[in-house]
Order: structure tokens, then sequence, then C-alpha cells
């Protein structure tokens, strides 16, 4: 299948507290590039790392933060190279936080006696801040198969720091959630035999509703009109979505019917598309 192009994509697409170092833009407010370095941390009174890059820029204004997390079993250095949000960053202008789970995994669904992951990515979120020059109201969570399940988790426990998220091959609801509607993108292949379509996978609570019930749960969160919409005429890439959501904050879905349990590059440009949702949804 050749991918669709990102301008038609883009046009199909119409709790902790916070932590005041993040509000706002650090004194120094750094532009200097970064190329992909890991840095450490302390959450929780753990020692925890993520890979940070940041592109070169001559622009004087702040950059928006990309949060990407890696698949169960993974690590933000191979996440990193996966992904393709770097090379995207030097042409679009944002930076981006590659975060590592504790042993390769999230704790999602939370089970006590495991790190606390959203505290990290709020630790994180501000130990980029006090560093780079981070627009505080574009900072993104994405990431696939267990980072996205982490990314549904951050929308709804920090979505008063998170402007929109987009899980791949891992949109979950994880509500009731407290604050604003949420824009949210998720991509999912209906062929993936990992995480399926239909959920119900019997993995201890981490697959139980399906991708539509998940969306849905995003869609009442959002009070968005009750009716699952199909934006095209059928065809092996559908754009699902729901009309009407508050404040703009759109609940959409790519179903790609013969992708399994994969980073898309071949069927849509995944990173490319998450951005472009990205980029429309600024927090408000």
């Amino acid at each position: 299948m050749r991918p669709l192009p990102a301008l038609a994509l883009l046009l199909s697409l119409s709790a902790l507290p916070a932590l005041t170092q993040a509000q706002t833009p650090s004194a120094a407010c750094s532009l200097a590039p970064v190329g992909g370095e890991m840095r450490e941390l302390t959450s929780g009174g753990l020692a925890r790392s993520y890979r940070l890059f940041v592109p070169p820029t001559t622009e004087a204004t702040p950059l928006p933060l990309v949060l990407d997390m890696h698949g169960t079993g993974g690590n933000a250095t191979g996440r990193a190279a996966k992904s393709g949000f770097e090379a995207l960053a030097v042409r679009e202008g944002f930076a981006v936080a590659t975060l590592q789970g504790e042993d390769s995994r999230w704790n999602v669904p939370v089970v006590s006696g495991r790190p606390d992951d959203v505290r990290y990515v709020a630790d994180a979120i501000a130990h980029v801040a006090a560093r780079v020059c981070i627009d505080p109201a574009r900072v993104y969570a994405t990431g696939f198969s267990g980072g996205g399940r982490m990314a549904s988790l951050l929308g709804c426990r920090l979505n008063d720091r998170i402007a929109a998220i987009a899980p791949v091959g891992g949109l979950r609801w994880s509500g009731p959630c407290p604050g604003r509607a949420l824009p949210v993108l998720a991509i999912h292949g209906l062929a993936d035999p990992t995480n399926p379509y239909e959920g119900h996978a019997d993995r201890g609570g981490e697959w139980v509703e399906s991708v539509p019930e998940a969306l849905a749960g995003w869609a009442s969160h959002n009070r968005c009109q009750p009716k699952l919409v199909q934006q095209e005429r059928p065809g092996p890439l559908q754009t699902l979505g729901y009309a009407g959501c508050s404040g703009g904050a759109d609940v959409r879905l790519l179903r790609i019917d013969s992708m399994g349990h994969l980073w898309p590059h071949a069927e849509v440009d995944a990173p490319n598309t998450i951005w472009q949702f990205f980029k429309a949804h600024p927090r408000p």
C-alpha cells in the first residue's frame, strides 16, 4: 500500500499537580541544539533517564515538545532510531524527549509496587523545561504499543500539562478523567494480533476494551456527538472520528486494515501525520 500523502491526511483529520518550573519557559530559555543525548533525573527516589533531541533553530521562540514512548521490551535509544521524530523535528522545529520505562515497561494499568510513571513523565517535562526553551502549551505525548497505553494514561492523568495524545497500536481509555477535553488521534491496525482491534486479550487488564470502545470513552469525555463517523469511502485506510467535540478537542482514528502490530512507515507516515495533528491542537 502506498503512503497517503501528508497533506491529504492533514485535511482528513479536520494525576499530579503541575510542577511550577515547567509552567513557563526557564529563565535562560536556551535553544542550543542537542543531538540526541541521554539525560539523567531522579523521580520518586529512583534514578531515571530519557533521550533529549533539540534541533538547530534560528527562531527565538519556545519550542513544542513531543514526548515519545517505546513499546514493552524497548528502550529510548531504539525507539528514537525507529520513530522518525528526530529527523522530522529538524524540518518542523520541535524538541523530542524519548522516554525510558523502568525495566523496559510502563506501569499501565497502574500496579502498586512499580514505579510511578505518571510522576516520572511530569518530572521529565520539568527537567526538559528547566534546560530548554519549551512552550508549555505545546507539550504532546505519543508512543507505540505499551508506550501508546502510557500516552493514553497521560492524557487522563496529566491533561493539565499534555496538549494532545497520539497512541499507535495502544489506545486505551483510563477514565473517568478529571479536567478538560483532550484531543486524541489513534492509529491502529485491524490485523494487529498483539493488541487486537476488538480487544479482550487475556493479559491481566492491559487490553480489555476494543479500540472503538476506548475511542468512545474519549469521545464521551470530550462531549462529542455520540455517533462515530466514517469520513471517507470504505478502503484499506479509514479515517473515523466524532464531530462536535468540546473546544475543538478532536477524537480521531486512522484504521489500517492490513496492518499488524507495528509502527507504520509504508502504510502511513506516522510521525508526520501525528505531528500535523499535534500542531493543530495546542493546549488552550
